[in-house]
């Protein structure tokens, strides 16, 4: 009679484990107020392709030979700055007058060219041998060893306040290009001559927050002088989870705990400011190190805390910054990032593809985040097509005369309720526009199509698939978790409707296991070819492909698989 009642029990839970079972302690979802206020199917809903817009826009920018008005988009810079070797140029804006021939072809910026680099690696293109040219060597010019900063900056001359675009009195500028160099240099580890430039930029920022102690009350770092400065920028204290970020970074890499130390002082140094002080890009990096460590070091940081800071649009001194909400004539905006308050609401195309890059893999780390996560970027999704020309209604567009002028590939640089200018002003939002015209004397209309945000797609291209639900998003946390040990295939699915839906998944290779983080429970075993997963209403579920038959067990309170962590938090 036992025998029968251990036989029924293990058919049991065969059976519980093919129907989707919930476990009896599931992870509890954390919910953040802005994220819940978004649509839960934002309107009118369309995914596009953004793998195909992201290599689209390579094979289309990258071309000598494109023909057209204002085209092409790319040149030769021969001047070797910093390093002996011609580079290419890409131009910020379409036809930013400070560029081309403009100033000996010198000036182009590392947000654009590593941008474009990293958004089409992401996309599976190799920019290190493209058409017999090495993209990725060429980034090395932007390393200012002229400077004497030897760091990556956004422009490769030390003159760049008299060619109109010098950022070096502005914090993100500094240390968001050596952000985008690091991730590119977990792609191509072996491009001669980066672990040098590497050690240099962990070391350099290693040194700085030593220096700062703590206190990152400053608009900038000299990173020359070795000596933080105030001036009429914004004091820019989440330039601290910058530096962290590119300190673990460092610390993964090459295994020197001075960094690891260094990562922990400066994400400890923005947990401890008394109010939401988000400039420009880095809050969110300091909520997904935040995730991570707590997961990986046994940390104990407040990822919440720096999510809230950067959702809810609530910093004094850049008055707004956030992510935008609403529905503005009928067209849901809600998910892209910028000023909430600047004309009733300014998002921009960079920051809104930048966003996705922290803060889908904090899912990975901590599934209480996976709802938060998931219904975000489907408002993100769906809303950033509205930058592009072909998706935007012409009359919520500056210039639709010009659409053809992009080829498809190049957006507005952003999107807003009032327009910047006045012979827009019959516009009603949301308006897409650029600013462009603003930047210099003669810059024509045309620059307000955004080249350097549109490089960036190749960050929703890494990281989005659909499914066959159409507002249920395959989501892939490891595309840009950057510098992760060895991990099995991961993909987050959030479901906004309000009944249970099935989602076809398509496996690809050897038969596996399949691990939902947020069950915390294998929710099949041996399937290959497709699987239907259920996920119930407003719900989501993270699922860990783990190869069929691998013995798992709890090592360290985490559940790992032939010594690979499939689950940082498994039930107790």
């Amino acid at each position: 009679m036992r025998k029968l009642i251990v036989i029924g029990l293990c058919v049991m839970a065969v059976q519980a484990c093919k129907e989707n079972t919930p476990a009896a302690n599931p992870v509890k979802q954390e919910h953040l107020a802005r994220i819940d206020s978004m649509a839960a199917i934002p309107q009118p809903l369309q995914i596009i392709d953004w793998y195909d817009m992201a290599r689209r826009f390579d094979s289309t920018v990258y071309d000598f030979k494109a023909t057209g008005e204002h085209w092409p988009l790319v040149w030769w810079d021969s001047s070797g700055r910093n390093f002996p070797q011609p580079v290419v140029g890409l131009y910020t804006a379409m036809n930013d007058q400070r560029q081309g021939t403009h100033n000996k072809g010198m000036f182009h910026e590392a947000l654009a060219s590593m941008g474009a680099v990293l958004g089409a690696t992401l996309v599976g293109i190799d920019k290190s041998d493209q058409q017999g040219l090495n993209y990725v060597g060429m980034l090395k010019n932007y390393f200012n060893k002229e400077t004497g900063w030897n760091i990556m900056m956004n422009n490769t001359v030390p003159e760049v306040a008299l060619l109109g675009g010098g950022y070096g009195r502005d914090w993100w500028y500094d240390v968001y290009p050596n952000m985008l160099f690091y991730a590119i240099y977990d792609k191509y580890p072996n491009e001669p001559g980066f672990d040098t430039l590497a050690r240099s930029i962990a070391d350099k920022f290693y040194q700085a927050d030593s220096i700062l102690d703590g206190n990152y009350n400053y608009s900038f770092f000299n990173y020359g002088t070795m000596q933080p400065v105030k001036n009429d920028i914004c004091e820019q204290q989440d330039a601290a989870a910058g530096q962290a970020w590119v300190l673990y970074a460092a610390y993964r890499h090459f295994g020197d705990v001075r960094y690891l130390e260094g990562a922990k002082r400066a994400l400890k140094a923005l947990e401890d400011q008394p109010k939401n002080t988000f400039y420009e890009v880095f809050m969110p990096f300091g909520a997904y190190l935040s995730a991570r460590m707590n997961a990986e070091q046994g940390t104990n940081f407040n990822a919440r805390k720096f999510l809230e800071w950067t959702f809810d649009g609530t910093p004094e001194c850049r008055a707004g910054w956030g992510v935008l909400l609403g529905n503005w004539n009928g067209i849901d905006i809600s998910g892209i990032v910028g000023s909430t308050k600047d004309r009733g609401g300014y998002g921009f195309l960079m920051n809104t593809f930048d966003l996705s890059w922290p803060v889908v893999p904090i899912a990975r780390y901590d599934a209480a985040y996976a709802d938060a996560v998931g219904k975000w970027m489907l408002n993100a999704a769906n809303a950033a097509r509205f930058f592009y020309t072909q998706y935007m209604p012409d009359e919520h567009e500056t210039i639709p005369e010009q659409a053809a002028a992009g080829k498809g590939v190049i957006g507005y640089e952003g999107i807003i309720h009032s327009p910047s200018y006045p012979e827009y002003a019959h516009l009603k939002a949301p308006v897409a526009q650029g600013d462009g015209p603003l930047w210099a004397k003669g810059n024509p209309a045309v620059s307000q199509f955004s080249v350097y945000g549109s490089g960036h797609a190749g960050f929703f291209g890494s990281i989005i698939r659909s499914t066959n639900i159409p507002a249920i998003l395959q989501l892939n946390l490891l595309a840009t978790d950057f510098f992760h040990d060895k991990a099995y295939p991961t993909y987050l699915y959030y479901n906004p409707y309000p009944e249970a839906k099935k989602v076809i998944v398509s496996l690809e290779g050897k038969a596996v296991d399949i691990y939902n983080t947020v069950s915390r429970t294998f929710i099949a075993k041996g399937v290959g070819g497709t699987y239907e997963l259920s996920v119930p209403a407003s719900s989501s579920a993270i699922l860990v492909m783990v190869p069929a038959g691998l013995k798992s067990e709890i090592r360290d309170g985490k559940l790992v698989a032939d010594n690979v962590v499939i689950d940082y938090h498994p039930a107790k």
